[in-house]
């Protein structure tokens, strides 16, 4: 199968205080490579994806373990986003605000994918986007997950779970074989087996 013909995505993370490190950092690797890859492939051809990290404000965000990250894209203004990852983390506090809940929802009414790494899932859910689907989480948030949105359908074992518009993956290191997926879903799977084999990484798959 031929590769879908290629325009520049626009992804955007959204990280916040407490976010875990490699669930923002290992999608943000996994989409920066694979258009590092794809300039490889095809020079002076655009790229497959630009990927932009999003606070709630310009800010420097406090990662999990100390790690502070430079936003300087925020709700208010960053650009139209054709994909939207969420990840996990301490995400408590960010269960408890509202202008997180509706942010997320209304960029999700415009993007083609909106995916949630790791306790991501529960934004996602805070926000109305996962009621009746199967999603899934971190192994040690499922049950969490289903007590808090009993209308979601938690499923357990997978890497990811893709339903269309709504991706969802289990813990941290998940995220990459989210990312790849993605990829392969929106930019053709050879080049996510090459941005895979760049990272020198297994991707798995399932």
């Amino acid at each position: 199968m031929s590769a879908p013909a290629r325009r520049t995505l626009s992804l955007g993370i959204y990280v916040f205080d407490e976010v875990e490190v490699l669930d923002f950092a290992g999608p943000f690797e996994v989409f920066s490579t694979a258009s590092r890859v794809a300039g490889r492939l095809e020079p002076g051809a655009p790229p497959p994806f630009t990927v932009t990290l999003i606070a709630d404000q310009p800010r420097a965000v406090r990662a999990r373990g100390g790690l502070h990250v430079a936003c300087s894209a925020s709700f208010a203004d960053h650009p139209p986003l054709d994909v939207l990852v969420v990840p996990g983390g301490e995400v408590t506090r960010e269960l408890e605000r509202p202008d997180v809940a509706a942010w997320i929802a209304r960029t999700a009414k415009t993007t083609s994918v909106t995916a949630s790494v790791c306790t991501g899932a529960f934004l996602l859910a805070r926000a109305g986007l996962l009621d009746g689907r199967r999603v899934t989480t971190h192994w040690e948030d499922l049950d969490d997950l289903r007590k808090g949105f009993p209308a979601l359908r938690v499923e357990s074992g997978a890497q990811w779970i893709d339903e269309g518009p709504i991706v969802t993956s289990a813990g941290i290191s998940a995220g990459l074989d989210m990312s790849l997926h993605l990829v392969s879903r929106l930019a053709g799977e050879a080049l996510a087996v090459r941005t895979a084999r760049q990272m020198d990484y297994a991707w798995r798959r399932a």
